[in-house]
């Protein structure tokens, strides 16, 4: 299979591959290392450009929301960079390669993709974070994960057998904002007492408000419809300070998803991840109360723009008593989630040890009152 993003070793001809633990491009055939800045050649006709928003403003927490998001964005032309894009036809995905590319497998269905046509009108990603772990890391992290599971068939890890894996470059779109946020909340205090006839509980209520600015960076929305939202917001955070300016030599030996869900269309999700988050930090301003609920809130971006950039995955999909099991894993943090088979008799165990406890309580009780 040809690899996405092929780069040529300049001494012996082989195909490079990004090396995680070097962080730069290495030759598997005869162990050159090459900076990725003597690859760039592709990239330096690529451009793209942000505007602000004019700034508004808040006034009381029953107003309405205004998510104000700079929706202007210069397309990357692929033809001039040589880019293709491979789809498959079984589940829709789009896959970014270049002319050195024949065909490849899709990484979420594992069917094969055939090349379509140039890649254009798509925005160049502003930002890429490199892979740190590698495939022999995401192996080792599968089994590690399956090994700590409970409930899990004793011999899943060792039976299981893993299909495919695929480190791939996912797109995110990260807004960036200035908020202003007011939130008023009604507040409870409890006070009880009693006296040689009865108890008393005494409930007070207050209105509480709270308001401030604040700012927000980096907020990520996936912009694959093929990677669920909660997939990958499970595999969060990304550190996106070890984010780099965006070079294609960093596809050397990996895939690259290209997004199929726009900014303007991420917005809606940037917005409830921007309001969730306004709200919780005024929350938790809010203390000495046995319990507060919102009643009405007010969340202004009055200065968001947004990036796009590629943020490393991997997808491990594995095969056990014929069914799929997809797992993924932060290529940066290395955190790994998933979902195994679970043993029924396993589970019928415990409960039936929790059953059997119970009984054995309620049997010494009854023994101590003289019940049984």
């Amino acid at each position: 299979m040809a690899e996405l993003f092929q780069y040529k070793c300049k001494n012996c001809g082989g195909a490079l591959e990004f090396n995680t633990a070097e962080q730069k491009l290495k030759c598997p055939f005869c162990d050159t290392v090459f900076d990725l800045a003597e690859y760039n050649e592709r990239d330096e006709k690529l451009d793209t450009q942000e505007a602000d928003i004019p700034e508004g403003n808040v006034d009381e927490a029953k107003e309405p929301d205004e998510f104000n998001w700079d929706t202007n964005a210069t397309e990357w032309n692929g033809e001039e960079d040589g880019v293709s894009v491979f789809i498959c036809k079984s589940c829709g995905g789009e896959i970014v390669g270049d002319e050195n590319t024949a065909a490849t497998s899709c990484p979420y269905c594992g069917n094969p993709v055939v090349m379509s046509g140039r890649l254009s009108g798509v925005l160049k990603p502003d930002y890429i974070i490199p892979f740190k772990f590698d495939k022999k890391a995401a192996k080792a992290k599968l089994k590690e994960y399956t090994s700590k599971k409970r409930f899990a068939p004793n011999n899943f890890t060792s039976d299981n057998k893993l299909e495919e894996i695929k480190g791939i470059y996912v797109p995110f779109w990260l807004f960036d904002s200035d908020i202003n946020a007011a939130v008023q909340y009604q507040g409870t205090k409890v006070r009880t007492w009693s006296d040689k006839k009865y108890d008393y509980t005494e409930t007070s209520y207050y209105d509480i408000f709270r308001s401030g600015n604040m700012s927000f960076q980096n907020i990520p929305v996936d912009g694959s419809t093929k990677m669920a939202d909660d997939l990958m917001e499970s595999i969060e955070p990304f550190n996106f300070n070890e984010a780099v300016d965006f070079q294609t030599a960093y596809f050397a030996g990996y895939l690259a998803d290209k997004y199929d869900v726009d900014m303007e269309a991420s917005i809606p999700r940037a917005n409830e991840r921007v309001k969730g988050s306004a709200e919780n930090v005024l929350r938790d301003t809010v203390v000495g109360y046995a319990s507060v609920t919102p009643q009405n809130s007010s969340v202004k971006v009055v200065k968001g723009t947004s990036k796009y950039a590629l943020y490393p995955v991997w997808l491990l999909n594995t095969k056990y008593n014929n069914e799929t099991y997809t797992f993924a894993m932060n290529g940066q943090s290395g955190k790994f989630i998933g979902n195994v088979p679970v043993d029924k008799n396993k589970l019928i165990g415990v409960f039936a040890g929790a059953a059997a406890g119970i009984t054995a309580v309620v049997f010494v009780v009854g023994r101590l009152l003289g019940i049984l």
